[in-house]
């Protein structure tokens, strides 16, 4: 069977890659989510990566204790360069040929993002991860992705989580929360569900790509809706 997409960017908070250490990187996480991505990238899938940095550093947390915002937000942006490289070493491992490109330029460590270079690796099967965010404060790595995804012409993003879907309430919290099959990007900004930021979500929605919202708690996933499974929730689309 053929699978449902062609080119994919992942979405990976910087809180996936700590599994249960409450800090930093855990090696074994990382490498079972290089697996995961090796896996897919077999069938022929065109990848991309965005990986925050929450697991290293929150600018928005950091600004929230006193630090001025734009110096913690630049910060943020080089946790996610590490995670990056950690998932770069990952996979490099694993025998996938990887490009790491930042937005903020650091010539000895990753390319910088230039869109037309990043679709060429695309099409040469090497993975591309997408590092420091946008490059510029007050956005987040959610509205890198979107933005990146629209960039390289990914027909959809799909972001892990902890959760298995888009819930109407905290389902951690609440035990009575239901998950959402399917959803419109008005009713998730209308009711501020936690998907992804405003800013990103308009952006998908103006130009209608849509987002998979899905656990990496079970391995194969990633696999799985690439091949057509209803799996997690989607935003922006009907099943």
């Amino acid at each position: 069977m053929a699978p449902a997409y062609k080119r994919v960017l992942l979405k990976l908070s910087g809180e996936a890659l700590m599994g249960d250490m409450g800090y930093g990187i855990d090696p074994e996480i990382v490498g079972s989510l290089a697996d995961e991505i090796r896996e897919v990238q077999s069938l022929g899938i065109e990848i991309a990566v965005v990986i925050g940095g929450g697991n290293i550093f929150r600018g928005i947390a950091g600004s929230a204790k006193g630090m001025e915002r734009a110096s913690a937000d630049y910060m943020g942006m080089l946790a996610t360069v590490l995670n990056a490289l950690a998932l770069q070493n990952a996979l490099e491992q694993r025998q996938v040929f990887t490009r790491v490109q930042s937005a903020i330029e650091m010539r000895e460590l990753a390319e910088p993002y230039i869109r037309r270079r990043a679709v060429r690796h695309l099409e040469k099967k090497r993975v591309v991860i997408f590092a420091a965010g946008t490059g510029n404060p007050y956005f987040t790595t959610d509205t890198a992705a979107a933005l990146r995804a629209m960039e390289i012409g990914a027909q959809v993003i799909l972001k892990g989580t902890k959760v298995d879907g888009v819930y109407d309430a905290d389902p951690v919290t609440n035990p009575q929360a239901v998950r959402y099959d399917s959803v419109d990007y008005m009713e998730v900004l209308a009711k501020g569900l936690k998907v992804m930021d405003a800013t990103a979500i308009s952006l998908c929605m103006d130009n209608k790509l849509p987002i998979i919202v899905y656990s990496l708690k079970e391995n194969g996933n990633f696999k799985r809706i690439v091949e057509g499974e209803r799996i997690g929730t989607l935003v922006g689309g009907k099943r």
